[in-house]
């Protein structure tokens, strides 16, 4: 399966240089847990508290960057944060880090090692080639762990496969296509604002694939 993602022409004019990077991995296996991966877990948990705290996190020009974005279509990003930043507010508050399963865990770790936030969908279950628009005013989004849909502004960025939003962008995925012990072929997106780089993007996007075989096999689609 090949998979196109296009960015709609609204959004492109309002945002020139936003950027994403994207890529498959096929045939993962994917666990409830690894031993491995919760030693690992540790250490990075580890190197956040010694590298961050919750005021130096402010000032961190990557999550400015985010934050900057998040205000300029109209999202309160102190109440919503972009994801990289609220896995590592979450580890500097003392809270538990989410253990879903070895392919989310890792996918966690490397937003958090990287600083960028990332999407990631079950290919099997995407209908059609992606686009990248704003919201329509009261399209309904099911997020993965809402008890029920939200009825969205439309001043929210989203990205929808031909028939449903499958991430509103970059902090929640859907329900539709998480990835479960199931999911056998992904797509995983490094999620870029203005001000993030290529470079940026193509080396978070490399953590992602790297620990993503590490813990769960696969190859790069």
């Amino acid at each position: 399966m090949h998979i196109n993602l296009t960015f709609n022409p609204e959004l492109k004019r309002r945002f020139p240089d936003l950027m994403v990077s994207v890529k498959m991995i096929r045939d993962i296996r994917v666990e409830a847990s690894s031993p491995e991966l919760e030693m690992f877990k540790e250490r990075v948990i580890g190197e956040v508290k010694n590298n961050y705290n919750l005021e130096s996190i402010k000032e961190e020009p990557t999550f400015k960057a985010y934050r900057s974005f998040f205000w300029r279509i109209k999202v309160d990003p102190t109440k919503i944060r972009p994801a990289s930043e609220a896995l590592i507010r979450r580890i500097l508050a003392g809270k538990r880090f989410p253990k879903i399963n070895t392919f989310v865990d890792a996918y966690n770790l490397a937003s958090v090692i990287s600083g960028i936030p990332l999407a990631a969908f079950d290919s099997d279950r995407l209908k059609g080639d992606l686009i990248m628009r704003f919201a329509e005013k009261g399209e309904l989004f099911l997020g993965i762990g809402m008890e029920r849909a939200m009825e969205l502004k439309g001043n929210e960025v989203v990205i929808s496969d031909q028939e449903k939003i499958v991430a509103v962008y970059p902090y929640r995925d859907s329900e539709a296509t998480k990835i479960t012990e199931r999911t056998r072929n992904v797509v995983v997106m490094a999620c870029g604002v203005p001000g993030i780089g290529r470079e940026r993007l193509d080396s978070a996007l490399d953590t992602a694939i790297r620990l993503v075989i590490r813990f769960c096999g696969g190859v790069v689609g």
